[in-house]
């Protein structure tokens, strides 16, 4: 065991902070925080597809051909190999999505495209009615 040893007298001030209390207090600003922050509600909510059970038939196949869109790196959306803007996107979706036998929309997103790109095409799709979406591996 070591102790101080000083010349200090009984009843003298000691110069040494005591930081406990202060780090005590700084851990309750903390955590009072965290707790005040606001969670954060910019999802897109998507009704993905209950699976069938085990024992079910395979469904009949389509003779609809899916409708393929490439969302390239630099933002550019391809709807079946042509360029479309967003508006013109839309358009196209409301068009399929007013069919009574709907096609397949198939996203091919580039690896390096952004996010929010992503998430317009797929909230379009369900925006407008579409029922089987399906993201395929990126390039």
């Amino acid at each position: 065991m070591s102790m101080a040893v000083g010349g200090g007298e009984e009843g003298d001030p000691v110069s040494e902070i005591n930081t406990t209390p202060l780090i005590d207090v700084m851990l309750v600003l903390l955590v009072m925080l965290l707790i005040t922050l606001p969670p954060e509600r910019h999802a897109v909510n998507l009704d993905t597809p209950i699976p069938p059970p085990p024992d079910a038939p395979p469904p009949p196949p389509s003779e609809i051909e899916p409708i393929r869109i490439q969302i390239e790196q630099s933002g550019v959306i391809m709807w079946m190999g042509e360029e479309v803007a967003r508006s013109e996107l839309d358009r196209r979706l409301k068009v399929e999505g007013a069919r009574s036998e709907q096609a397949e929309i198939h996203i091919e997103p580039n690896r390096r495209a952004k996010y929010g790109v992503i998430a317009h095409v797929m909230a379009s799709v369900q925006r407008n009615g579409l029922k089987k979406m399906g993201v395929i591996g990126g390039t």
